[in-house]
């Protein structure tokens, strides 16, 4: 796996750049702020992902760790391909990406060309806990603001705010531990999960009536 390239920059496009390795052209797919600190003719080191399909090894590059890492986790979400991830990355910068996963803000999101509210709101279910803010990754959230987003979130969702203000309840208070996180996504996926699981006992219980009453 290629993880880093050293060499002169041999050319610069709107979407991609060529780096002379040592006399190799390497081919590397970047976001705008990356492709603007390269220079032609002026050597360049960039971080890359290589990201290989069935028809196609391709080349990422990246200014820095931190934006290969974030890059790297949002192709891990369904429906995010690296053409997407690298959009995301060039709207908002690596730690806003991390605030906005973690506390669940899937707003920031849908400011992404291509990705819809429906999208948005997968995406942070799909990341919550997976890209944590560095600047207070130690520094849990306190009380219950979370609350109000995870209560908007569900009722975007389409549940009501009385059921849903329900399911939170007694979801946080099967998982204390997770609510003193504060963690909106991670509250909102645990909630949807406790909402799945009373269905499947609803149906069951259903099911049990009918059969007796046969």
């Amino acid at each position: 796996m290629i993880s880093s390239l050293r060499g002169t920059v041999a050319h610069v496009g709107l979407n991609s750049a060529i780096i002379d390795v040592n006399g190799f052209g390497m081919l590397v797919q970047a976001t705008p702020q990356t492709l603007s600190s390269l220079q032609t003719g002026r050597e360049a080191s960039v971080c890359t992902a290589m990201v290989v399909r069935e028809d196609s090894m391709t080349l990422y590059g990246f200014e820095d760790a931190q934006q290969r890492e974030v890059f790297e986790t949002l192709i891990g979400v369904s429906g995010v391909g690296p053409r997407l991830a690298l959009a995301v990355l060039a709207v908002h910068d690596p730690e806003a990406i991390r605030v906005a996963a973690s506390s669940g803000d899937d707003k920031a999101f849908s400011k992404v060309p291509g990705i819809g509210p429906k999208g948005a709101r997968r995406i942070v279910l799909e990341l919550a806990g997976k890209l944590v803010p560095l600047e207070d990754k130690a520094a849990p959230a306190s009380g219950s603001g979370w609350k109000p987003k995870v209560l908007e979130a569900m009722t975007g969702l389409g549940w009501s705010e009385k059921d849903a203000s329900a399911a939170i309840d007694a979801a946080t208070e099967e998982a204390p531990e997770v609510a003193a996180r504060g963690n909106v996504a991670e509250i909102l996926r645990l909630t949807l999960r406790r909402l799945g699981q009373d269905g499947a006992r609803s149906s069951r219980a259903s099911s049990d009536k009918v059969t007796a009453g046969s």
